[in-house]
């Protein structure tokens, strides 16, 4: 059975404004059914890293916390505390960054709760019996929430391939215990031949597994927890990820954290996933390369896995913009996030979730 996603592109008018736009997406997309009178609705973003300007704007949230208000709902914004060094490694930093990337209550019209707590151990553990997980570990104020409304800015990622809806909610909403545990397999290794002794990498690492010996990088993997900011960090490439098992079980670590997410929200999640400035890399860098593909619009589903499948098509039917990092893959037709991360087979967060009866990949795409 498919899976009804609907679209709407970038077009707008004096008649009808994006924004406004947005608003009917949701209202199509089925919003006031997932939302009641008086729920407590948590609205799962990315505030972006401090530096980072591919995040979503602000003003596309307030228009929907807007209409989740005008259904009768209580939505506040939030996120979980991540595992690397950054801007957002604490809720005092998370929200102080969330201010001043424009996501102030003045702006978006509704509180920010940072879901796992003060340093990220307030979180609640969620049964779900599969392969690599007996239980899971995710903010207390997600699992709490009454409904949850999934809003991820869909672009590249350097471990998933894409990030999108399954791993806006799976790491996203994952306290650190959870991220650590999904990242677990994530051990990388320096490249001597490549690795220049620049140091560049030493202060990103929050563990300090990283030092400098005989002017080459060494990785203590005792230390390590596999967050992967040093990949992207090294400006020689001289950081690797072990391809060969790292990176099948942390997509299925993150499938399994998904359903761990969403086992009392039966009916009650509503995803959007916004494909504009489809970057290359995460948002929880402190800078965003130029994007692989022109600004596409917005997709909104009930099911994870579809609104998934569907955004990978769109930006995959588009051809790659000039001057981005894309070298291959760039017709329309190919395979964009396969030509920016080669050894990250995408398809296997998809299948999985399918396979956990998460949703579907087979979809019809309608657009408004």
């Amino acid at each position: 059975m498919k899976s009804n996603v609907y679209f709407i592109d970038l077009r707008a008018s004096a008649k009808e404004n994006l924004v406004a736009k947005l608003a009917r997406l949701l209202d199509t997309a089925g919003l006031s059914e997932t939302v009641k009178e008086r729920e407590l609705v948590a609205v799962k973003l990315h505030f972006g890293e401090k530096g980072n300007t591919a995040f979503i704007r602000p003003v596309f949230l307030r228009k929907i916390v807007e209409s989740i208000k005008n259904i009768g709902g209580y939505p506040f914004l939030t996120d979980a505390n991540t595992l690397y060094a950054g801007t957002r490694s604490d809720s005092p930093h998370h929200l102080s960054t969330a201010i001043q990337n424009g996501f102030a209550y003045s702006v978006v019209n509704a509180p920010i709760i940072i879901a796992d707590g003060l340093r990220g151990k307030s979180e609640t553990a969620v049964t779900v019996n599969q392969k690599n997980f007996k239980k899971v570990y995710i903010g207390s104020d997600i699992v709490e929430a009454d409904t949850l409304i999934s809003v991820a800015h869909f672009k590249g990622h350097e471990l998933s391939g894409f990030g999108g809806a399954i791993k806006n909610l799976g790491m996203g909403c994952a306290s650190r215990k959870g991220k650590l545990a999904q990242h677990s397999t994530v051990a990388p290794k320096v490249v001597m031949k490549k690795c220049v002794g620049c140091g560049d990498c030493l202060p990103h690492c929050s563990q300090k597994a990283l030092s400098l010996e005989n002017e080459k990088a060494v990785l203590n993997a005792k230390k390590c927890i596999g967050c992967g900011e040093c990949i992207l960090i090294c400006p020689n490439s001289a950081i690797e990820i072990q391809w060969n098992q790292a990176i099948p079980t942390f997509l299925e670590n993150m499938v399994e954290y998904t359903m761990g997410v969403l086992k009392n929200k039966t009916d009650k999640l509503l995803s959007v996933n916004f494909i504009t400035h489809v970057s290359p890399a995460c948002d929880c860098y402190g800078h965003n390369d130029a994007p692989i593909v022109r600004d596409i619009g917005i997709v909104a589903s009930k099911d994870p896995v579809a609104i998934d499948q569907a955004s990978v098509d769109l930006v995959n039917q588009e051809e790659a913009l000039p001057g981005s990092c894309l070298e291959v893959n760039t017709e329309k037709g190919g395979d964009k996030f396969r030509g920016v991360y080669p050894n990250v087979d995408w398809t296997i967060q998809l299948d999985y979730a399918e396979k956990l009866g998460l949703g579907s990949r087979n979809y019809e795409l309608t657009k408004i």
